[in-house]
């Protein structure tokens, strides 16, 4: 019997390269089989560098908690496959199942019929074939790379087109400057369809006016049409409709605070039927995980020093050092521990940049190895690039080796853990802790 990992390997031979940015291989199949892609609920369409899966994680609580379905397209995966797609249904919705993927796939695979096509171009096909064959209220789909040339942008008209803040990420694909990266993720604003976009850069605002001009459509800018702040342990939101007093969302970090006003934002302009009341229920509940993630059970978690905070990020960019050294230091200010960085890396990424921000603010660093077929950095680069940062820093072979020379250092005071650097890491933590995402 057919497996869907087994399937994932084999797709990995229909074209010589990883990512292959372009629409007509993802065209050509979708013709094939009847256009699926006419027949999906209302899109609503989200790009941007950092911020994208905690966006349509919320959109999703929102959504869900006004008693409507959304289908849910998100990458990479952490531990399995079916992450990527959730189909909607009433209450909470759910990871495709093993015997659905494996048909969806075999369909899309016997209509391929060997051409060359992407990985990521087949299996974004048969999840908009799974969600055009299950009725929802909404499809939240999340870019996989850049935008324009994004497999995801097969949608003539969405329902809305969302943007979060554009930072350096992929410049291998995407450009060298803000500019050409805002520029490929520009490309999902459409004619018809209102774009709403997070915080961003003059250079990156420029590019998306520009593209909102050719496409004739309105833009709704953060911090111009629509403002959120924290007010006494509260969020408070504010457009043209008037203030919202609704809780911090439970997502942790003050950058979510700005996913948070990008998501009430676009759902408050196009879909007028979740209200206050869903949104309050929606920022409480929604759960996205590796992303500020706190673990507070599993065999890594009982390994770790005694009293010991374990926390889990998959942020990998400088924008994304960033916003967690900042979660870091108000974490500190509130409850002083000593911060222990647990980081592993891939080589295209700026590891550098990245640990730069927590210069000053970690005790120390323990790097590890990303395992697997990825091109991770090694652990004793990594360390190398940590002492440069002048963090003290040692390299490892697995977490559970990291875990062991933290349990016999001597703490005062146990220590906060933050495991971060990759989203590839960050899954092969959740596995080996046993909590993998549902």
């Amino acid at each position: 019997m057919a497996s869907s990992e087994g399937m994932l390997e084999r797709f990995l031979g229909l074209h010589p390269r990883k990512i292959d940015l372009s629409l007509g291989r993802t065209f050509d199949l979708l013709a094939k089989l009847g256009h699926p892609e006419h027949r999906l609920p209302p899109v609503i369409h989200v790009a941007g560098t950092n911020g994208k899966g905690s966006t349509v994680a919320l959109m999703r609580a929102m959504i869900e908690a006004s008693g409507r379905t959304a289908h849910v397209y998100t990458s990479p995966h952490l531990v399995r496959f079916h992450e990527r797609i959730r189909l909607g249904a009433p209450g909470r919705g759910q990871l495709v199942s093993e015997d659905r993927l494996v048909d969806a796939f075999k369909r899309c695979e016997n209509a391929n019929a060997g051409a060359p096509i992407t990985l990521f171009e087949i299996t974004t096909v048969a999840a908009l074939l799974l969600f055009s064959e299950q009725p929802a209220d909404y499809l939240l789909l999340e870019v996989g790379l850049g935008g324009r040339f994004d497999s995801t942008n097969v949608i003539a008209t969405p329902l809305a087109s969302v943007i979060t803040p554009v930072s350096f990420d992929h410049p291998e694909f995407l450009g060298r400057t803000i500019g050409e990266i805002a520029s490929a993720k520009a490309g999902i604003i459409k004619p018809g369809a209102p774009a709403f976009i997070g915080k961003q850069t003059a250079e990156a605002m420029r590019e998306f006016e520009r593209e909102a001009r050719l496409a004739a459509t309105t833009l709704c800018l953060a911090e111009r049409e629509f403002t959120a702040r924290e007010e006494g342990g509260r969020l408070v939101y504010e457009d043209a409709q008037g203030l919202l007093d609704l809780p911090l969302p439970r997502l942790r970090g003050r950058h979510q605070i700005d996913n948070a006003a990008l998501a009430i934002a676009c759902l408050r302009a196009v879909a007028p039927g979740i209200d206050a009341t869903a949104m309050e229920r929606g920022l409480s509940q929604v759960e996205w995980p590796a992303r500020l993630q706190r673990l507070t059970r599993g065999a890594l978690v009982a390994r770790a020093p005694k009293g010991a905070e374990l926390w889990l990020d998959g942020g990998h960019n400088e924008a994304g050092g960033r916003v967690l050294a900042e979660a870091m230091a108000e974490f500190e200010a509130q409850a002083p521990r000593p911060l222990v960085l647990v980081c592993g890396s891939l080589a295209t990424k700026d590891t550098a940049a990245f640990l730069g921000h927590f210069s000053g603010l970690a005790h120390e660093l323990l790097a590890l190895p990303i395992h697997g077929d990825h091109a991770g950095r090694s652990a004793l680069d990594i360390a190398a690039l940590a002492q440069g940062a002048g963090i003290p820093a040692a390299a490892c072979e697995t977490i559970e080796q990291a875990l062991d020379l933290l349990v016999a250092g001597d703490w005062s005071v146990p220590p906060r853990i933050l495991i971060c650097g990759s989203l590839y890491l960050a899954g092969e933590i959740l596995a080996a802790n046993g909590t993998p995402p549902d």
